[in-house]
């Protein structure tokens, strides 16, 4: 029986396709293993999204390849966007990658392995499959789980590959994603983080009307499911309907992630975004009116080409004005096939570069202001992990991995996966600090 190993890098939707592709493994021919080292099969999912990740993905896949001479690797494949983009590169360029799966092939794998080992070196790139975003089997299953609910997207901003390696929104049955979450609860998951390339798209397709709103309805029957957070929520399809359900359901973490790139409106416009500043700076206003201690996380893409002084001073104004939670920036990267990458007026490395710095060094003092305020509050927190004298966890304001943590004093003995309410005692940009009260029920 060969042992498989994935690798996974990227973004979370990325970690959902390789639990897919784990769960899809053929029992009787395949055992999956955490150790590079002993798997005779790695499978690397990779992400192209920008060069950044590129250069990630390939410095990657070539460190694995020496697993051919130097350790017990036999086969390696290439998944994900990267994979999807560069197939007939990938494997010109590197000789050890044995075949390609493309993000829309998942359910390939097993034929993917075996043509490998036949010397085919198989390619999967040629259509977006759609069956493959059912439910799925998973091996282990944590506290905190992804479920993807849609994949691909209907946007088209003029920066983005990603419509092109994976097209348009395609939303799973509404009872498919509730089977799957049912099945996690069972399983002991608490935390249920849904994802898509764009979440407040979900439905469209499939019931002629933005049915996120439903889905979340349908979540509040689900017992023993605790929290329920959403990510990648764009703003222009964000209406009040989504707002209330939020405010009403006590599932559904005070907490949105919604990708706003830009606060310039010639910018937006040249990002082919649907949106502008004011309905932005209306949308954020009504979520922190209607949420009591509301959480937004964004993220901002800088140095657009033809962004002015002017258009990236829009931007530090609207994060004075209008404070994000917690926010990331990015500086614009060319990417061919894309309408910015032919674009006029591209902004030289170094001023994208002093442009991130100068907005995350903005963005912190805002963060710490808001962050100052949750002293004194007390939060239910669930615990992931012992820590240097006391406990780690994460609170609504903490999606995991990309955001802070909440560091715990406690004389109890707490254990992870537990939820308990601790009072805030200190903070600090990005992360809380407090002491246990008791256990949330």
């Amino acid at each position: 029986m060969k042992q498989v190993s994935i690798v996974t890098l990227g973004c979370s939707k990325n970690d959902v396709d390789s639990n897919q592709m784990r769960g899809i493994l053929d029992e009787e021919k395949y055992r999956f293993t955490n150790s590079v080292t002993d798997a005779e099969v790695i499978v690397v999912n990779t992400c192209g999204f920008i060069d950044a990740a590129k250069e990630e993905s390939i410095d990657t896949i070539l460190d694995l390849a020496r697993l051919k001479t130097e350790g017990k690797l036999e086969t390696l494949l290439l998944a994900g966007c990267l994979a999807q983009r560069y197939p007939d590169e990938l494997l010109e360029s590197i000789p050890e990658a044995d075949g390609i799966i493309g993000p829309g092939h998942i359910r390939s794998i097993n034929d993917a392995i075996e043509g490998a080992y036949e010397n085919k070196k198989p390619v999967y790139t040629d259509s977006i499959e759609t069956d493959y975003i059912e439910s799925f089997k998973r091996d282990e299953v944590s506290i905190t789980e992804y479920v993807k609910i849609s994949e691909g997207c209907n946007n088209r901003c003029t920066y983005c590959i990603i419509p092109y390696l994976k097209g348009n929104n395609i939303s799973r049955p509404m009872e498919a994603i509730i089977d799957e979450i049912q099945n996690l609860v069972a399983r002991g998951t608490r935390e249920v983080i849904l994802i898509a390339q764009n979440t407040t798209d979900y439905g469209i397709d499939l019931y002629g009307r933005y049915a996120l709103v439903d889905l979340l309805k349908a979540l509040r029957d689900i017992e023993e499911l605790k929290w329920v957070r959403i990510l990648y929520a764009y703003p222009d399809h964000f209406d009040d309907a989504l707002i209330d359900e939020m405010r009403d359901n006590p599932k559904v973490l005070p907490y949105i992630d919604i990708p706003i790139q830009h606060a310039s409106n010639n910018v937006l416009r040249a990002m082919n975004r649907k949106t502008d500043r004011k309905s932005i700076e209306q949308l954020i206003e009504r979520l922190r009116l209607q949420i009591p201690h509301m959480a937004i996380r964004s993220t901002f893409l800088l140095g657009f080409p033809g962004e002015t002084d002017d258009d990236f001073q829009e931007v530090m104004d609207f994060i004075e004005n209008t404070p994000i939670d917690r926010a990331g920036a990015f500086a614009y990267s060319k990417e061919e096939g894309t309408p910015a990458a032919d674009m006029e007026d591209q902004i030289a490395d170094e001023i994208k570069g002093e442009r991130v710095e100068n907005f995350m060094a903005a963005q912190m003092l805002s963060s710490e202001n808001l962050m100052e305020k949750h002293i004194g509050r007390t939060l239910e927190v669930l615990i992931t992990e012992e820590g240097d004298g006391g406990y780690i966890g994460r609170s609504y304001l903490d999606a995991p991995d990309i955001d802070g943590i909440v560091t715990v004093q406690s004389e109890k003995v707490l254990e992870p996966g537990e939820f308990v309410y601790v009072e805030i005692t200190e903070a600090s940009a990005y992360d809380l600090g407090g002491i246990y009260i008791e256990h949330s029920k």
